[in-house]
């Protein structure tokens, strides 16, 4: 018994970390690149990502790469509604005032981004074939009609908050608090247009009674979640039910996920000494970090490309999610910034001015996993799916060398310009 509590304090001190668990999650989504592209066990990768599991009395059948995505990533969006929630009632979010210059940043970092990538494919379907914005022309020698390579716009506008922190964590050693607090709820606010994003844009919505069943599973959930003795199995039975309901509604059913965890409470109660939204994010955290994101991350980026070849990076679409992200994010965030605190007379914290946070906002161009989500959901042509996927894994790493380069400088500045050795 020892030993398995020893595991389990490892595991999440080794969750709790931005940079391992970041880290954990990038190789795991380079694994699933050189898995799903190496001729000995491309063949192998496909056949188990393909291989179907169907819930019986439902119309769920899904392939085990949707099982990662829209059954185990799940649990991640749960962990991301519980943190909202708390942010929101004692958080960086329950003083709109001091945080309103990051929650303006948010939304200015994310209508950057779709209009440098709309841009940039203005700009080849311009130089494609046939007539003046109507084609354009892949590396593969396809030609693809404007409109259906517009439908990811919204692909380069979300923030991956856990590898965000983690460039923090590894370049940013002794800078202010100020900064990972500034991006912190930039990027949650970022999660939650994103959820929102998501909810508006890609889902195909059914017949309306399985939206009463996810009103009454909401109810439910609000009550048991509230009793002095929580019934986890009977919560657990709830949770599972919301996410078929929302499956068959045509609402993504990550957002049950979400859905629950704004319901739980954030402060205390019957004399528990935290709240119980922050409690229970914090036991959701390992298998969170270490499972759901990890093996989410393995199948979203294990796309096969008939020759991955520097040509790729040459791809119009994967340009012009490299732009986005690399490009786009930190300037919506910095203009944002700028306007907020120079025109509308809002205050950052103090001791910060907008230059400073240049380095942090080029970490908010790492997309990673929900951008992965909404490629995915974006693109029903498995060839441009599988394109936007390697453009937003390559967008993200340049984000990541890009702001860790300027951290790392920006740190350093900081700590001889304050006399820390």
């Amino acid at each position: 018994m020892a030993s398995r509590h020893g595991v389990w304090a490892t595991m999440r001190r080794i969750a709790a970390s931005d940079r391992i668990s970041g880290l954990i999650m990038l190789g795991f989504a380079l694994l699933g690149l050189v898995l799903a592209n190496l001729p000995a066990t491309a063949h192998l990768f496909e056949a188990v990502a393909e291989t179907h599991i169907a819930v019986p009395h439902t119309n769920i059948d899904l392939a085990l790469g949707h099982w990662a995505q829209d059954g185990l990533l799940t649990v991640f969006f749960l962990t991301v509604g519980l943190d909202l929630k708390q942010e929101l009632t004692t958080g960086s979010l329950a003083n709109p005032k001091a945080a309103a210059v990051p929650m303006l940043c948010a939304v200015g970092g994310m209508l950057a981004p779709p209009v440098l990538f709309l841009a940039v494919i203005s700009l080849f379907s311009w130089l494609g074939p046939g007539e003046a914005g109507s084609l354009i022309l892949t590396t593969t020698g396809s030609s693809i009609p404007f409109g259906e390579m517009a439908h990811g716009w919204a692909v380069p506008t979300a923030t991956d908050i856990a590898f965000s922190l983690a460039v923090l964590a590894l370049f940013a050693k002794g800078l202010p608090g100020s900064i990972r607090a500034f991006l912190m709820t930039l990027a949650t606010v970022d999660d939650l247009l994103a959820i929102i994003l998501i909810a508006v844009f890609f889902s195909s919505l059914n017949a309306w009674y399985w939206f009463i069943g996810i009103a009454a599973c909401s109810a439910v959930w609000y009550v048991l979640v509230r009793m002095r003795r929580v019934p986890w199995i009977v919560v657990g039975v709830i949770g599972l039910l919301a996410w078929v309901m929302m499956f068959e509604a045509g609402v993504h059913p990550t957002l049950a996920g979400v859905l629950v965890g704004l319901l739980t409470p954030s402060r205390e109660m019957f004399g528990e000494e935290t709240p119980r939204a922050e409690r229970y994010a914090g036991k959701l955290q390992p298998f969170s970090a270490l499972l759901a994101l990890p093996v989410f991350a393995l199948f979203a980026t294990g796309v096969h490309f008939e020759s991955l070849s520097p040509m790729l990076l040459l791809s119009p679409l994967v340009i012009a999610l490299m732009v986005a992200l690399v490009v786009g994010k930190p300037l919506g965030i910095l203009a944002t910034a700028w306007i907020s605190t120079h025109l509308a007379g809002l205050k950052m914290a103090k001791g910060l001015r907008v230059r400073d946070m240049i380095p942090a906002a080029c970490a908010c161009g790492i997309g990673f996993t929900v951008s992965f989500l909404i490629a995915s959901l974006a693109y029903a042509n498995p060839e441009l799916s599988a394109e936007a996927r390697f453009g937003v894994l390559v967008g993200s790493l340049i984000a990541a060398g890009v702001s860790g380069i300027l951290l790392s400088h920006q740190s350093k500045h900081w700590k001889e310009s304050h006399g820390i050795h």
